[in-house]
C-alpha cells in the first residue's frame, strides 16, 4: 500500500483542484449561486479521474522511466521500475479510477438534472488522460503531450469548476483559459526539462526533447511572461467591471514569472541543476493558483 501510495504521487492533485476552485469561484462572482453539494461531488468527479493518470501514466511509461530516476515532478514514480509485479494492479487501478468518474458523473447528471453532453466532458477529461501515453494514440510520443496538458490546465479543469456551479460554460466562464493555458504549457516544459535525456533515449517525442534543455527554460518564462502581462493587459484595456482585479492577479503572478525568469536566464544543461531551477518554477505556480483561490475565496464570500 506504501509503494501504491507512491504510485499516486498525491502532491499533483493539488494542481487540479486549484484549477477547479478558480472555476468554480470565478461562477460563484460571475452571479452563480453557490452550491457546497454541487461543488463537492464536482470535484469528486475530477478527483479518481486526475489520479488515474498517475497509475496509467507510470505504466505505460514504464520503459522510457528506466533510462532515469525519478525527481519530485518528472520522470514518473519509479516503482513499477523497481517492482514490477505492481505493474498489473496499476493498470486496474487505472481503469477502476477512471469507471468512477464516470459514475460519479452519471450520479451528479441526475441528482442537478444536468444535461447528458455532462457525461461526454467528462469521458474527453478521462480519455485524454488515459491515451496521453497509452496505445494507440500515445500522445505525448505524438507531439501531442504539451497540446493535451494545455487544454486540461487552461479549459477542462477550470471549466468543470465553472460548469458546476454556472450550470453551463459561456463566453465569461473562459477569461481564464488564456492565462491558465500558459500556466499548463510552463508546468508541462517544465517537467519535460528534466526527463530530456531519458524521453530521448525511450524515443518519447516531446518539445523538450525536439528542441532542447535551454529553449525549454526560454519558453518556461515566455509562457509566464505572456499570462503575467495578460493579467495586467486585461484590466488595462478592458471596459466592463468585473467583481475582481486582476491588476492584483498580476500581481501575484510576479512569483512564478520571477522564478521563469530566472530560469530562462541561468539555462542550466545538466539535468541536476536544471531539475533545482524546474522545482521552483514548479512550486510558485503551485502557490499562485493557492493564493488565486484564496483570494476568489475571499470575494466570493465577502
Amino acid at each position: 500500500m506504501t509503494k501504491l501510495l507512491r504510485l499516486a504521487r498525491p502532491h499533483f492533485l493539488l494542481a487540479g483542484i486549484s484549477l477547479f476552485l478558480i472555476g468554480a469561484f470565478w461562477a460563484v462572482l460571475s452571479g452563480a449561486p453557490f452550491s457546497l453539494p454541487r461543488l463537492i461531488l464536482g470535484y469528486l468527479i475530477i478527483f479518481p479521474g486526475h489520479l488515474s493518470i498517475s497509475f496509467s501514466n507510470d505504466y505505460f511509461d514504464v520503459a522510457v522511466d528506466s533510462f532515469g530516476d525519478p525527481t519530485l515532478f518528472s520522470g514518473g514514480s519509479g516503482i513499477l521500475v523497481k517492482y514490477p509485479y505492481l505493474r498489473e494492479p496499476a493498470r486496474r487501478i487505472a481503469i477502476a479510477l477512471i469507471l468512477c468518474s464516470l459514475v460519479l458523473a452519471v450520479l451528479y447528471i441526475f441528482e442537478f438534472a444536468a444535461p447528458i453532453w455532462f457525461l461526454g466532458y467528462v469521458l474527453t477529461g478521462d480519455l485524454l488522460g488515459w491515451f496521453y501515453a497509452a496505445p494507440p494514440l500515445r500522445l505525448a510520443y505524438r507531439k501531442l503531450g504539451e497540446v493535451t496538458n494545455v487544454f486540461a490546465s487552461g479549459l477542462l479543469i477550470p471549466g468543470m469548476g465553472y460548469l458546476v456551479m454556472q450550470g453551463s460554460i459561456d463566453a465569461n466562464g473562459l477569461i481564464f483559459a488564456v492565462p491558465l493555458m500558459l500556466y499548463g504549457l510552463a508546468f508541462i516544459i517544465s517537467v519535460e526539462i528534466p526527463d530530456l535525456e531519458m524521453d530521448l533515449q525511450g524515443r518519447k517525442n516531446t518539445l523538450v526533447s525536439r528542441l532542447g534543455r535551454r529553449a525549454g527554460f526560454v519558453l518556461v518564462g515566455l509562457s509566464l511572461l505572456l499570462a503575467s502581462a495578460f493579467f495586467f493587459c486585461f484590466a488595462w484595456f478592458t471596459s466592463h467591471s468585473y467583481p475582481l482585479d486582476f491588476r492584483f492577479l498580476g500581481l501575484l503572478s510576479l512569483l512564478p514569472l520571477a522564478a521563469g525568469i530566472i530560469g530562462a536566464l541561468k539555462r542550466p544543461l545538466q539535468r541536476q541543476p536544471a531539475t533545482r531551477f524546474v522545482n521552483a518554477t514548479i512550486v510558485s505556480i503551485a502557490i499562485f493558483f493557492i493564493l488565486t483561490d484564496a483570494y476568489l475565496i475571499f470575494l466570493a464570500t465577502h
